[in-house]
């Protein structure tokens, strides 16, 4: 595995892949966000309470969510579809034009009378001050339910893959991902899911759920320690409740764990080589595997990508994205011993 000589070489069918990442439409659904970042510095503490005082200097807003899903897939070159839930206010109108500009399909979203959610990241001297959400986290009226799916119905045809990202905010539910979940069968889709653990049960018969470690913990119910014993264990328990194909588990500066029940475990080595931010690294994961999948690749192989670029986008600071180019370029870069990942029965 490996030989840059050898046509079928791992190498060879990542760069095919990935040069095939323009040709393929994906669908993402799920809670839509806008990040902003206040950016400052601090010079005193204010007399008011023993706080920093920061003085803004300039602002700066970015997709978050299931946007920024969305942003990873046209970063690397494909086409996207965002499908979710805004407000009717100033802050989806920023949304909506960053998106556009993007070229992300955006005829998906639909807004209503709740608030499209904001995270507010106030930072000074290179560290996050403080961090301030305004969200409504309640159940979706029926009504706008009943309008999304309409609306991924009517564009589900040309995508061949729908990935869910799921952030406990309220479009993620029973009925959403009932429909998904059918609509993905008949038309022959793979289905992935970005998981929250309160939300587990909804999960049911997906094609790959990627939980990162802690999350396959609390979705498993397993005890600590969270060693590899412990990880294949919580990940054969996901797998066989929720009926899935793969379970991908992320692991930090341990890489990754996929288990396919008919397959057993692969592991994954880490590509990092330095580590900044994790920031929106579990958004570069499945959107490279959502793209490795549809574009042909074993699971193992899609898995292997989505770590690779993974790599990259941890050695960025704040919401990133990775490009084509550099995906390929860190493809090209591997050496034979980087393309070996293990299996264990």
């Amino acid at each position: 595995m490996g030989n840059r000589k050898d046509k079928n070489s791992l190498r060879e069918r990542l760069s095919a892949a990935v040069k095939d990442f323009s040709s393929t439409t994906i669908m993402v659904v799920g809670d839509i966000m806008l990040d902003q970042f206040v950016w400052g510095e601090v010079s005193r503490i204010s007399p008011e309470a023993p706080v920093p005082v920061v003085n803004v200097e300039r602002e700066t807003f970015l997709l978050g969510g299931a946007a920024n899903v969305a942003n990873n897939l046209r970063s690397l070159g494909a086409n996207a579809v965002l499908s979710g839930i805004t407000g009717d206010d100033h802050h989806a109108d920023v949304l909506n034009k960053l998106a556009k500009e993007n070229g992300i399909n955006t005829m998906g979203i639909i807004k209503t009378e709740r608030p499209t959610t904001l995270k507010t990241r106030i930072v000074a001297r290179g560290q996050q001050v403080v961090r301030v959400d305004r969200e409504e986290t309640g159940p979706v009226s029926q009504e706008a339910l009943a309008l999304l799916m309409d609306s991924i119905g009517s564009m589900l045809a040309e995508c061949r893959c729908i990935i869910v990202s799921d952030y406990d905010k309220g479009v993620i539910s029973k009925k959403i991902m009932t429909f998904l979940t059918k609509e993905a069968s008949a038309g022959q889709k793979f289905l992935l899911v970005d998981p929250k653990p309160s939300n587990a049960l909804l999960y049911r018969n997906a094609t790959v759920i990627t939980p990162n470690e802690k999350e396959a913990m609390e979705m498993s119910g397993a005890k600590p320690p969270s060693d590899d014993k412990t990880v294949r264990k919580a990940a054969v328990k996901i797998a066989d409740s929720l009926n899935a194909k793969g379970i991908l588990i992320t692991r930090g500066n341990k890489g990754m764990a996929l288990w396919q029940p008919k397959k057993g475990m692969f592991t994954i080595p880490t590509m990092a080589k330095e580590v900044f931010d994790v920031t929106g690294a579990g958004d570069t994961v499945i959107s490279t595997l959502a793209l490795g999948l549809a574009s042909g690749l074993k699971m193992c192989e899609a898995a292997y990508l989505a770590n690779l670029a993974a790599g990259i986008v941890v050695g960025k600071v704040g919401t990133a994205a990775v490009g084509r180019e550099e995906l390929l370029a860190a493809i090209d870069k591997t050496t034979d011993g980087d393309l070996k990942f293990s299996q264990a029965a």
